[in-house]
């Protein structure tokens, strides 16, 4: 059976500017254009955060944003597969694949951080966590994809299949060796002891 994700850390977004915004006119499609990032903008967040690490999540979600707003007859209903897509798109034209690998790396690394100091009591609990997300760090970008998308984004698996661009077939054959990989990463990885996860967290508690 396939480990189960721990759940995405908690990520605020802050409260953005998107380029461009100060040329709206259109009253209709302003309140559109509102509501559209009211409702979705903190989880586009959470998906940049998820694929490239904060240092170059605002700047995505600023893109995605612009490009909705550009786009806003085209923005269909649900919005967020369409928006990841698009997040999708930016990330892999705005930065080099080695830049996003050094971003979420970073990234992991202090969720791991979190996640030791997150549940004094529960050794066990926290150190399963910590193996997950050493063994996502281990795993390439697509497969993190993948295994994120429905477990931490909240898609459908046909969302998730539009967002990667593919049916929802080859998506969960797809999810299925992903998951088989994510199983051998934690295997291959060193444990950390219940002991180990709670003397980490006595370090690092003042």
């Amino acid at each position: 059976m396939a480990p189960a994700l721990p759940a995405l850390p908690t990520l605020l977004a802050p409260q953005l500017k998107v380029k461009g915004a100060d040329v709206l006119t259109d009253a209709e499609a302003i309140e559109r254009f509102q509501a559209l990032y009211a409702e979705h903008h903190r989880r586009v967040y959470a998906y940049a955060v998820s694929m490239a690490g904060r240092q170059l999540a605002d700047e995505v979600v600023s893109e995605v944003f612009l490009v909705a707003w550009r786009r806003l007859a085209d923005v269909p209903t649900p919005a967020l597969p369409w928006l990841l897509t698009v997040a999708r798109h930016v990330l892999s034209s705005l930065f080099r694949s080695a830049a996003r690998q050094q971003s979420i790396n970073a990234e992991l690394r202090a969720w791991v951080t979190e996640a030791e100091l997150a549940a004094p009591d529960v050794a066990d609990e926290v150190s399963e966590r910590i193996a997950v997300l050493a063994a996502l760090a281990a795993l390439p970008e697509p497969d993190r994809e993948l295994l994120t998308l429905v477990a931490w984004h909240g898609l459908k698996p046909s969302e998730a299949a539009q967002v990667v661009g593919c049916s929802t077939a080859t998506y969960f054959v797809r999810l299925h060796r992903a998951r088989h990989r994510l199983e051998r990463a934690m295997a291959d990885a060193q444990p950390i002891s219940a002991d180990r996860a709670l003397a980490q967290r006595k370090e690092r508690t003042p």
